[in-house]
């Protein structure tokens, strides 16, 4: 009687969940620059929270609830700029700079909108939406002085709205004609300067007057215009190898077919973004409302766990490029094989680092001077993250391998329809009508994303998603909406 062959299963197993030495030299490549810039980033945004947080936990809160604002603001100018970088990128590939140039003045029109819903909505209810998360129980004195640190760094950091803006604009328009370095060497500029600069003015250093947050939003201001100066300069200097700057602003008119065509494009991405920002903030809302420690405690954990974070998420370029290269080729079995290697070995990562991080959590908070409640949430938090990070590496690969197909809806309805119709919810259900404590309740909400995670293999699996956008049809079809928009 003949037996199964063994080999034969874990034959099939390692091809399909693990690659060569020839596979992952290709993902190292793509994402080792990625981990360390976004590793230094994150490290400097430590050492700029921990300089808050040496001031004192009311300061240090303050600032974790004003950014939770303007990281709405963030990621819908990243979002309201993805769209027309889809264009920008094909003009720059058929050498047509006018087409580029039109995608830049369009992007220009998106951002002065944000901008202006932005600055309105901060300047009239920014106190507001501070007091939102001031609603758990705590000493009044210290909520007061939250909301008043909040504001003051609200009001300074308004000013620096502008020039991050202009600098996403000009960054990701050099991304697609290829440049990353000018981009990378601003950016690095960028944080060198806050980090000097937040030294010497929250610390009232080098004869400098100590102004605690407000120093700190001042050098965060500073810094942005420091990066959009260095990028504005570079390009405008070098009009030859950059020439969609010529002319660019003789005129703001855009042909209206490529206004359209941008618009239909960037819509769904900006409304995926803006709805899962704001999802996030008001997870942070939620849990708020548990205590005013609860709100220091997650902002030392998100600070700390994003320097654990920076390989499961730089992992989401590596299958948006590696299986989206495969798709390009009409190699679909290759797209399916990529998509299950790289969530297997970012899963195979995260429980390694996730490991670390368990150790970790006891000793990490104690950096920062405050209480002992707040180091001891943030240990359970840091914890809890430490446990999720697998998971989260799974639904991360998988909404950028359903991107990578073209799949937009479906990925807005795996991000931000989940994010509302079911971790929202579930969330505020069981913080307003059940008894149970923070340090339950907190790892029991994040269960919800066990289920997004089995969602993500089931669409991963089902190959629903593995389409080639770029076979002859879908070819001709670009050129000929291309050549009407022209």
């Amino acid at each position: 009687m003949n037996q199964p062959s063994t080999d034969g299963v874990f034959g099939k197993i390692k091809n399909t969940f693990i690659g060569d030495r020839k596979f992952y030299t290709k993902v190292f490549m793509l994402v080792l620059p990625l981990i360390v810039q976004n590793a230094i980033s994150n490290f400097v945004n430590l050492l700029d929270n921990i300089m808050i947080g040496q001031v004192g936990t009311a300061q240090m809160s303050g600032v974790a609830i004003a950014n939770q604002l303007f990281f709405v603001f963030i990621i819908t100018v990243f979002g309201g700029l993805s769209g027309a970088g889809i264009f920008g990128a094909q003009f720059f590939g058929a050498g047509d700079h006018e087409g580029l140039r039109n995608t830049v003045r369009f992007k220009l029109w998106t951002v002065t909108v944000i901008l202006a819903i932005a600055i309105t909505v901060f300047m009239t209810g920014g106190d507001r939406l501070i007091s939102l998360y001031l609603t758990g129980e705590g000493d009044p004195a210290e909520r007061a002085a939250m909301f008043e640190y909040g504001r003051n760094y609200l009001r300074i950091m308004l000013w620096g709205l502008f020039p991050f803006a202009l600098s996403q604009v000009y960054s990701g328009t050099l991304r697609e004609t290829g440049e990353t370095f000018i981009p990378m060497v601003a950016s690095l500029a960028g944080v060198f300067t806050n980090l000097c600069l937040n030294y010497v003015l929250i610390f009232g250093k080098f004869g400098f007057p100590a102004l605690g947050v407000e120093g700190a939003a001042i050098a965060t201001v500073i810094s942005r215009f420091v990066e959009l100066a260095i990028i504005i300069v570079y390009v405008h200097k070098n009009p030859e190898k950059f020439k969609f700057v010529r002319g660019l602003y003789r005129t703001m008119r855009i042909p209206k077919n490529l206004s359209l065509n941008i618009i239909k494009k960037g819509i769904p991405l900006l409304i995926n973004e803006l709805l899962w920002s704001l999802g996030m903030t008001t997870l942070t809302q939620i849990f708020s409302t548990k205590g005013l420690n609860v709100v220091a405690a997650l902002n030392i954990t998100s600070t700390l766990t994003n320097m654990f974070n920076v390989v499961y998420i730089s992992m989401g370029s590596a299958v948006a490029v590696m299986v989206g290269q495969a798709l390009g080729a009409n190699d679909i079995p290759r797209a399916k094989q990529t998509a299950w290697r790289l969530i297997f070995f970012n899963v195979c990562v995260c429980i390694v680092i996730g490991s670390i991080l368990v150790v970790l959590s006891p000793v990490l908070p104690h950096i920062y001077n405050t209480t002992d409640d707040v180091y001891n949430l943030a240990t359970r938090f840091m914890q809890t993250s430490a446990v999720y990070m697998a998971i989260n590496a799974v639904t991360h690969c998988s909404y950028f391998t359903i991107r990578s197909g073209g799949k937009t809806f479906a990925t807005f309805l795996f991000d931000s329809a989940y994010t509302w119709v079911i971790f929202v919810p579930y969330a505020y259900l069981l913080t307003h009508f059940t008894s149970l404590n923070i340090y339950v309740l907190y790892p029991v909400c994040y269960l919800a994303d066990v289920i997004k995670c089995i969602i993500g293999i089931t669409v991963v699996k089902s190959g629903y998603w593995a389409q080639n956008m770029v076979s002859d049809t879908a070819s001709k079809e670009c050129i000929e909406s291309n050549t009407e928009t022209l």
